[in-house]
């Protein structure tokens, strides 16, 4: 049974989140205010931490942050009442992994809960990618094209990276928005073209193809040999 830790200062919303996820075979704690849920987050077992962001005593931007400074990797799910694009942004920004505007339907909650719960806590990972002549080194964040240096932006890296692990495989630009910028909602700008453009122009246009339509595909580039 998974085990959430809920930080929620509303009486009647957190009795009826409690309740709801309790029926649907989730183990859940209760906290009234910010500084207890960080206490609890921090030294206790949980799967998932679903956390306010106005809340008594520590709000919910700071008790993440605080977790995130202790390299914790617990999922956060932040509920709001601020919902617009610049809150959505600190609160990702901040540490979180999803973002709620109130008011919400509950089956929308249990579905953002069970799809954070469903992604794996320990992943074996791999100190190397490659992808026909190009080399990613991702412990010392290098990468090479048939030798040659490239030098990538943080962001850049981390594209190329999503893309280079999923080799001949169609992404969306919704994949990327989450899997790159963690935003699980759309920004309404153009991040992603801007970026891909610019990887583009340093690894070779060559190499990630536009699909019409459906998004992007990273060909496995080939040498002259």
């Amino acid at each position: 049974m998974s085990n959430i830790l809920l930080v929620e200062d509303e009486p009647d919303l957190a009795h009826y989140i409690v309740r709801g996820l309790s029926e649907h075979g989730l183990s859940v704690e209760h906290a009234a205010r910010g500084d207890r849920g960080f206490e609890l987050a921090a030294n206790g077992h949980y799967d998932l931490l679903i956390v306010d962001r106005m809340l008594p005593g520590m709000d919910g931007l700071s008790v993440v942050k605080n977790l995130r400074a202790r390299q914790s990797k617990l999922p956060v799910l932040f509920l709001s009442n601020l919902g617009g694009l610049d809150d959505r942004v600190e609160g990702l920004n901040s540490g979180g992994d999803d973002y709620l505007a109130k008011p919400f339907a509950f089956s929308e909650l249990l579905a953002r809960v069970n799809a954070l719960l469903r992604r794996p806590s320990h992943v074996e990972e791999r100190t190397t990618l490659r992808s026909g002549d190009i080399e990613m080194n991702l412990l010392r964040r290098r990468v090479t094209r048939s030798g040659r240096e490239i030098d990538l932006q943080p962001r850049e890296f981390s594209l190329l990276e999503y893309l280079m692990r999923r080799p001949d495989q169609i992404v969306t630009r919704t994949m990327l928005l989450e899997g790159v910028w963690e935003y699980h909602f759309d920004p309404k700008t153009n991040i992603v073209e801007t970026h891909i453009s610019r990887l583009r122009s340093k690894i070779g246009g060559d190499v990630i193809q536009t699909v019409r339509g459906s998004g992007y595909l990273l060909r496995a580039a080939r040498t002259n040999a």
